[in-house]
């Protein structure tokens, strides 16, 4: 993982609250994001990501609390705000009947690049996005990977400090997601500041840190290693063997393990006590004439942290 940047605050939330009736979308989150970093914001559907990331966008009005972007009140002077970023919806709010190089043209116009730059900047985003080949291409004929492409090029044509990404890998495959993330790294190896919404718990830990968010608020904060380190609780095993489900079924009811789930082609099975249970489960399997062909004690994955995360909460909150 690349060292965190930490070269001064691009985004600063204290208190932030956001309701829609009496609906609370965001409920006092408050975080930090460096100038250079990759944050991510990790969480399902409905947990308060898009609501946030329009705030600090502008786009919608805060409640009560504070929002800063490059140090500028977001409730206060929203069109400032929209001059310091550049944003990237999942739904890439591109012109089908146009050429890549028209919506690049059109978005120059719009995010007020001077005339006299608007053909370097043209160029630039086109070489930086791999999308030259591409420029008279009618935007409506592109895969999903490279809409994705130039709706960042878009974005990026006003040198904006920060980018503000929400969902742009979903409904991509994950040949463009991994191109799309090695170009957000160099982005940010350039200077600016990613701000990344996901639900795909995979991607977020190439980010320098994220939030975890769970109706509207968020409940872990960090690195992503740093977070698996210290708020999983239980020990982890991955396993192996010639019958996965089988392999579930056999080992439900031995003593220390809590819970197992399919990971790929083996389980993830999450234990009290690491080095018993892992005996425990291996003659389980072979009594059932499983050939056990692994069993390790892991680091957990994103997906296993936030499980683990939410039940605790869900039993915090019942």
């Amino acid at each position: 993982m690349v060292e965190t940047p930490s070269n001064g605050t691009a985004v600063e939330v204290t208190a932030l609250v956001k309701r829609f009736g009496e609906f609370v979308a965001v409920n006092g989150i408050s975080f930090q994001v460096r100038r250079g970093e990759i944050f991510g914001f990790l969480g399902p559907n409905g947990a308060g990501k898009s609501t946030t990331i329009r705030i600090l966008c502008g786009l919608l009005r805060p409640t009560s609390g504070t929002a800063l972007v490059s140090g500028i009140d977001v409730a206060r002077n929203p069109e400032a705000v929209r001059k310091q970023l550049g944003y990237v919806s999942q739904r890439f709010s591109l012109y089908a009947d146009l050429t890549v190089g028209e919506n690049l043209d059109f978005f120059g116009g719009i995010y007020g690049v001077p005339r006299r730059l608007r053909a370097e900047r043209k160029e630039q985003a086109l070489r930086t996005m791999g999308l030259v080949d591409q420029a008279g291409t009618m935007t409506a004929l592109l895969p999903g990977g490279w809409k994705q492409r130039l709706a960042l090029a878009c974005a990026i044509l006003h040198q904006p400090p920060v980018l503000f990404l929400d969902e742009p890998t979903s409904g991509v495959d994950p040949i463009a997601r991994r191109e799309f993330w090695d170009l957000i790294h160099r982005l940010s190896a350039g200077g600016q500041t990613i701000f990344i919404s996901s639900h795909h718990m995979d991607e977020v830990e190439r980010c320098h840190r994220l939030a975890l968010m769970h109706a509207g608020r968020i409940i872990a904060l960090g690195a992503p290693n740093r977070l698996k380190r210290e708020l999983y609780t239980q020990g982890l095993l991955l396993i192996e063997s010639s019958d996965t489900l089988e392999s579930m079924r056999a080992i439900e009811n031995v003593p220390g393990v809590r819970e197992a789930a399919v990971y790929g082609a083996g389980l993830h099975v999450t234990v009290d006590e690491t080095a018993a249970t892992a005996q425990r489960i291996g003659e389980a399997l072979r009594g059932r004439g499983i050939e056990v062909r692994r069993i390790e004690s892991i680091l957990p994955s994103m997906e296993d942290l936030f499980v683990s995360l939410i039940e605790a909460q869900e039993r915090r909150s019942a």
